[in-house]
Order: structure tokens, then C-alpha cells, then sequence
């Protein structure tokens, strides 16, 4: 068995540890099946560790993230936090080890599996075979640019701020993720900003083409502005494969672009840093859902999301994608035979069997038995 292979584990809180109680599962059973194995470290973030810690991150946790291969993560956030100061909220912990492990590229797939094309709120002849890629920017733009805050302005009205700002490299780093991925599916890129009332989006759009150009031509690029694409994944999602945006766009047409699936319960995310001169980069896998605080703790969370964002682990951090396939295979049969979550119980349910999470977790383990 490999070891070597580090990996930091931090469910976070909500439903988080429940999900993850599932991955392990999964992990234990490559350990053994595949001798594919990895020396695990567990940690808290978010409100766990703001209870232990008095911070949503810790300095030793941030220390642990930087020096693993990978970071597998949970969710974070409830309203026991709720009252917390806005430097200290659950989210900041996610946050932090984002910007400081420089993860400038979150990749988030939507693909819809045949077995649950009823489960989109569109048309089955519109989502039928969907699957999308969406690079979102995630450590510059609005949600990190400075100065941001709240004052008291002249006229004695508070008013808040935040700036949007880009530069060229961290542009054109992305853009180079999305053209990378593209050459590796079918060859296109959408390139979304707001060029025609945004500085940011303007420079966006002169990098993302000058890019393209000098690097990438034999990839087709097109352009759109981010309020059309929001229209067009409604009318036409199809006619998409990989998306690359900025940070606050991203965020939104990510989330709609994931309930054309059917549920967020169904969707992972690789967030990834830039190769070093071995070719590692820092990763962080995580589910796009977040700590459903009001089904946490009663076995009803769906944890195919953080299963498949671990399928992605495997394919991005350590080059295993033929265990990656079987992984997400096994999910895909395991829909295909009828269990369904709660939040999957939508749509066409004859002759579909209504599962909790450790009973969804399990099915899947016994699918990887049957295909290995």
C-alpha cells in the first residue's frame, strides 16, 4: 500500500460529519480493495473549531492544510453562530485556508445522471446528458478586494462597501485552468464577465483573448456577458462545456447551474492552487452544499456530493482516475437502481427506494464491491 500519500480530513459542521462518517467508508474500502491509501489527519474547522479554538481556523490546522497533499472538506456554518463577530464567522475558517493555500481555481461540475433527469425543475429534453464544467476564480474579485468595510458617510447614513478588483495575472492563471481542462473534453470555453459596465470585466475579457491567442488557439473561446449566461443555462445549457468566470459570478452561476442537476446533494467541487516545480498543487475537495443545520444529525443528508468531490481527489491530486471512475460509477449505478435521499425524491419516484444517509453510504460501498 502506498503511504506517503497525505491527506487532511476536516468535516466541519452541520451535516458534515455525517457525510464524511460516508467518504470514510469509501477511503477504508480503496485502503484495502485498491491499495490505494493515504496517511489521514482529522481536524476541525468552522464552528467546531470556533468552539475549541475561539477561531474558525486555527494556526496549527492552516500549518497541517498547507503541508498536506489534500484537503478533504465538510461544511461549515449553523445558527449556534449566528451572533459571532463577522471576523470570526464559521465561513471565515473556509475562507482563510482558501486564500492562504493561493487555491485561485474552483472547478464545479454539473452533470446530470439519466437515472434522475426527472429530478431537474427544466425539462427533461433540456438537461438530458448535461454535463458542464464551471471554473470559478476564487481568491481575488469582490470578496477579497480592498478597502472594503462600513461607515457613517457626510449625509449621517451608514454605508457599506467592497471593492471589485483584478489583475491581469490572476486572470489569465484561470483562464489558463479552463483551456488546460477544455483540450480534455470538447475543446471550448465560455468566457463570462460584464465587459460592457465593469473595468474588471473589460480586462477580463482582453486577457482571457490575449491567452487564448498566444496559447491556446486550437481551443474554441466565445464570450458572454454573466447576465445572459444565468438566461442561457435556463434555456440552453447544452450548448456549454467549460465555464471560467470571476470570483462573485462564479459563486451564483455555479448554485444555478447545480439545480439543473436536480439537488446540491449531488455536487462536488475541486478548489486548486498552482503547480510547484514538481507539479503538485495544494488542493481542497469539498461539497457545493452547505451544513443544512436542519436536517443535521438525523441521518438524512445525501453524501453523494462529498463522495464524488473525493472521486475527484483521486483524479486531480494523485492522478488515480481509473479508481476516480469507479468511484463515481458506483454512484451513478447505485441511482440507476433506485436509491434516493430525501432530497432526490422529486420528480418520477416509481420504483425508487427512499434511503438515509448511512444506507445511501452503504449501497455504494456494495457497488464497489460488485464492480471491483
Amino acid at each position: 500500500m502506498a503511504s506517503n500519500r497525505t491527506l487532511l480530513v476536516l468535516p466541519g459542521d452541520g451535516i458534515g460529519p455525517e457525510v464524511m462518517n460516508e467518504v470514510r467508508k469509501i477511503i477504508a474500502w480503496m485502503g484495502k480493495k485498491r491499495a490505494v491509501g493515504f496517511d489521514i489527519q482529522e481536524d476541525v474547522v468552522g464552528g467546531a473549531a470556533l468552539d475549541k479554538h475561539g477561531v474558525p481556523l486555527s494556526d496549527d490546522t492552516m500549518k497541517l492544510a498547507l503541508e498536506a497533499d489534500a484537503v478533504l472538506f465538510g461544511s461549515v456554518g449553523g445558527p449556534k453562530w449566528d451572533t459571532a463577530d463577522f471576523s470570526k464567522k464559521p465561513e471565515r475558517g473556509l475562507l482563510r485556508l482558501r486564500k492562504e493555500m493561493d487555491l485561485f481555481a474552483n472547478l464545479r461540475p454539473a452533470k446530470v445522471f439519466d437515472a434522475l433527469v426527472d429530478a431537474s425543475s427544466l425539462k427533461p429534453e433540456i438537461v438530458k446528458g448535461l454535463d458542464i464544467m464551471i471554473i470559478r476564480e476564487l481568491t481575488s474579485g469582490v470578496y477579497f478586494g480592498e478597502p472594503r468595510g462600513r461607515h457613517t458617510n457626510a449625509q449621517g447614513e451608514v454605508e457599506a462597501f467592497d471593492t471589485q478588483r483584478y489583475t491581469a495575472g490572476e486572470i489569465r492563471r484561470v483562464c489558463a485552468v479552463a483551456f488546460e481542462l477544455a483540450r480534455k473534453r470538447k475543446n471550448k470555453v465560455l468566457s463570462a464577465e460584464k465587459a460592457n459596465v465593469m473595468h474588471t470585466g473589460v480586462l477580463w475579457r482582453e486577457e482571457a483573448t490575449k491567452l487564448h491567442k498566444e496559447q491556446y488557439a486550437d481551443v474554441k473561446l466565445e464570450h458572454m456577458y454573466a447576465d445572459a449566461l444565468a438566461m442561457q443555462l435556463l434555456r440552453s445549457p447544452n450548448q456549454f462545456d467549460v465555464i471560467v468566470t470571476d470570483n462573485l459570478f462564479g459563486d451564483i452561476l455555479s448554485d444555478e447551474a447545480s439545480m439543473l442537476t436536480g439537488s446540491l446533494g449531488l455536487l462536488p467541487s475541486a478548489s486548486l492552487g498552482a503547480p510547484d516545480a514538481t507539479g503538485r498543487r495544494k488542493a481542497l475537495y469539498e461539497p457545493i452544499h452547505g451544513s443544512a443545520p436542519d436536517i443535521a444529525g438525523k441521518g438524512l443528508a445525501n453524501p453523494i456530493a462529498e463522495t464524488l468531490s473525493y472521486a475527484m481527489m483521486l483524479r486531480y491530486s494523485f492522478d488515480l482516475g481509473r479508481e476516480a471512475d469507479l468511484v463515481e460509477q458506483a454512484v451513478e449505478n447505485v441511482l440507476a437502481a433506485g436509491y434516493r435521499t430525501g432530497d432526490l425524491m422529486v420528480g418520477k419516484t416509481e420504483g425508487t427506494k427512499k434511503v438515509g444517509t448511512q444506507e445511501m453510504g452503504d449501497a455504494i460501498v456494495r457497488e464497489l464491491d460488485r464492480l471491483a
